[in-house]
């Protein structure tokens, strides 16, 4: 009987810890997700701009950053395109050996041992061709990413200073 009044007590007790806590929830505001967000920056309230308010100018001050800066992060960007260089290999040596073929039977050497010499050497110089080419596209794509993250930069100080000037802290 002892144990009744004890259990009683720990279920009220419970009951009542778990009602103060959904209590405490219910008061707490869930953090807004607007279009600041989806360019990786943080928005607080500093004047006590409500949740609909925020969206509302975040909305405003996205639209305005992308006409200041030029800049929309929605657009969709294409890559560069590659091309399949290791043909190339195959027609560079092709045109060495019946070169080397040419040459050697022009002197009156061996056909077959000048076309085999054409060969290595129309090989290399297809290789050296194409690491030139890849070399060349590497340079232009890194030159493409530092482009469109000095564009996304841009954009977001054009963002950042329009919340700011409307009452938002902004990280």
């Amino acid at each position: 009987m002892t144990r009744s009044p004890i259990c009683i007590f720990a279920l009220l007790l419970a009951a009542g810890i778990a009602r103060s806590s959904t209590g405490q929830q219910s008061n707490a505001k869930p953090p807004v997700k607007g279009m600041a967000s989806t360019v990786g920056l943080y928005v607080y309230p500093e004047k006590q701009q409500g949740a609909t308010q925020q969206l509302t100018d975040e909305q405003q001050c996205y639209g305005d950053a992308k006409t200041r800066s030029g800049y929309d992060p929605d657009a969709t960007t294409t890559g560069a395109k590659t091309q399949d260089q290791k043909a190339g290999n195959d027609h560079g040596a092709a045109k060495g050996a019946a070169t080397g073929a040419v040459i050697a039977g022009a002197t009156g050497g061996d056909a077959g041992a000048g076309a085999a010499r054409g060969a290595i050497v129309g090989g290399v110089r297809a290789r050296r061709k194409e690491k030139k080419q890849e070399e060349q596209a590497q340079k232009q794509t890194d030159a493409a990413k530092t482009q469109q993250q000095q564009n996304q930069d841009n954009f977001k100080r054009a963002m950042t200073a329009c919340l700011i000037a409307r009452g938002y802290s902004v990280k």
